[in-house]
């Protein structure tokens, strides 16, 4: 029994016929060779075969094969030219090249995960889950993030201790803002250790890697605000918010990095419920900032340290700042309260990496991309996962690799700089016709020898053309090889930046091209 539902053709819908019945014999088989293609019925079928119903339509949509479809990517996403592809693996080599220096190993998990996997772990962003319809009678979503299909692979395979690494694409309903690096479709890099360690020594450790990243990348002045979500519910807890209230206040005291505190404690009490007292009692401590001075005092604040989960919080803060201190990097980092991280599954040290200013002499306005940087420590995910609610510590940080790419690619859009999309080392060229057997011959030794090399696909192509491609994609080496050449055994090597030739044995010109490409 065939059902036809809607056709887009053209962007244009064809209503849905009804049921149509093969004809059944006498036997009571059917013939689906007899009854196929179908003939659409009614004010939608015509006679004709299904397949020249659509193309019609998209003719009369705007020309033949559909040429009046409007060609663009769904919204939020977007195409990457050789360019930008380039650009990008050089970016994500030198984060991951950071990873693997602090003894990370690389995993892989399915885009696709089960929905209750997912949900209840994000807080508000929930809703920016990008749901699927039940396939194989499987509710499934795709991945919102990297950590929580992180946790679900270490309970699945009851893994205890493990220090990883995973980059790949995820995938958030948001309201994107192309121009600030924030897409519905993007890259994040991870870097996390699970396992049971001493107090903040891993977490020191994550901070490390966004400051190594940060630095090595030269992005311009940076500011790594750190905090405790014991702290921040600490704070709550003697401002009189109910425990249930806890990680709906959190969500919006992670706004005021994008909005005054007056809107942030306008959600408080008009949305929140929360009393206009308990808003302006929670303002004195989110607005803030410093460094080990700062957690002193809160260590001698009369009410927050009679309270038990925020004391254990600034006592870890404090060690932290100690061991960030021996790193070195203490002048890029600040305790933050107002810092919150609005997921659900964060449970302890919490933090975040902003640029300051664009240091960009060529583009007249800053390039705006917000935070680059963050994580913290996530002690219950594995335990959602686990039959047995068995937990393991982690503590991991995401690099914001989209919002990163967003300031090199102006930054080199700018310069007028002109990226490499290929990493060929050299051309085969001839300076006369009928030589295409000897280029063949000589790009297949280079070839087999490990030299990354290419030619023109033209039997007789000009030698200004082959020297003229070199130029323009950067080619740094060009091997000649002419009538001559070939009598005296020789070829031809051209430095295309210096345009200086010198002839080279045939025998020692990989030798000779390995030389000139060392680093």
């Amino acid at each position: 029994m065939l059902r036809l539902g809607p056709l887009a053709a053209a962007g244009r819908l064809l209503p849905a016929g009804p049921r149509l019945e093969p004809p059944r014999p006498a036997g009571g088989r059917v013939s689906f060779l007899r009854c196929w293609p179908p003939r659409l019925p009614g004010p939608v079928g015509d006679g004709r075969p299904l397949s020249q119903q659509v193309r019609a339509a998209a003719n009369s949509a705007g020309g033949s094969g559909g040429r009046g479809l409007a060609l663009k990517t769904p919204k939020g996403t977007r195409d990457h030219p050789p360019a930008h592809v380039a650009l990008r693996d050089h970016l994500l080599a030198a984060v991951v090249a950071c990873f693997k220096r602090h003894g990370a190993a690389a995993i892989d998990t399915p885009v696709l995960e089960l929905r209750e996997t997912l949900m209840g772990k994000y807080g508000e962003d929930t809703k920016l889950i990008y749901e699927l319809q039940d396939q194989g009678g499987e509710l499934l979503a795709l991945r919102y993030d990297l950590t929580v299909p992180f946790a679900r692979y270490l309970a699945m395979n009851k893994i205890t201790n493990m220090k990883r690494y995973h980059v790949a694409k995820v995938y958030r309903r948001d309201n994107p803002a192309t121009t600030r690096g924030r897409y519905r479709e993007f890259y994040q890099c991870d870097f996390d250790i699970a396992g049971q360690c001493d107090p903040m020594i891993p977490d020191a450790e994550c901070l490390k890697i966004v400051h190594e990243i940060l630095s090595d990348l030269q992005l311009g002045d940076f500011l790594i605000k750190v905090n405790d979500r014991r702290i921040l519910n600490g704070v709550f807890a003697i401002c009189g918010v109910p425990e249930s209230k806890f990680i709906t206040t959190c969500s919006t005291v992670d706004k005021l990095d994008k909005v005054p505190w007056e809107e942030v404690k306008s959600e408080m009490v008009g949305e929140k419920g929360l009393s206009p007292e308990a808003a302006d009692y929670i303002g004195e401590y989110v607005q803030l900032h410093g460094g080990l001075d700062l957690i002193e005092r809160l260590l001698q604040d009369p009410k927050l340290s009679q309270n038990k989960l925020a004391k254990e919080g600034l006592g870890d803060m404090k060690l932290l700042f100690e061991y960030l201190t021996l790193f070195g990097i203490t002048g890029q980092i600040s305790f933050d309260l107002s810092l919150a991280r609005g997921l659900d599954y964060y449970t302890g040290v919490i933090f975040e990496a902003v640029l300051l200013q664009q240091e960009n002499d060529h583009v007249e306005e800053p390039v705006s991309v917000g935070s680059v940087a963050g994580g913290g420590r996530y002690d219950g995910l594995v335990g959602m996962f686990d039959p047995k609610g068995r937990k393991v510590p982690c503590v991991g940080v995401s690099i914001g690799i989209e919002r990163i790419f967003s300031i090199l690619e102006q930054r080199v859009k700018a310069s007028g700089e002109k990226v490499r999309t290929t990493e060929t080392q050299v051309l085969v060229a001839t300076p006369q016709k009928h030589l295409l057997a000897a280029r063949l011959k000589l790009i297949s030794e280079l070839w087999d020898a490990g030299i990354k090399a290419e030619m023109l696909y033209k039997k007789d192509p000009k030698l200004l053309k082959q020297l003229q491609y070199c130029e323009d994609t950067g080619i740094p080496l060009a091997a000649i090889v002419g009538e001559q050449e070939l009598t005296d055994g020789v070829v031809k090597l051209r430095d295309v930046a210096r345009r200086e030739e010198v002839d080279i044995p045939r025998e020692k010109l990989v030798d000779e091209i390995r030389r000139r490409l060392e680093p």
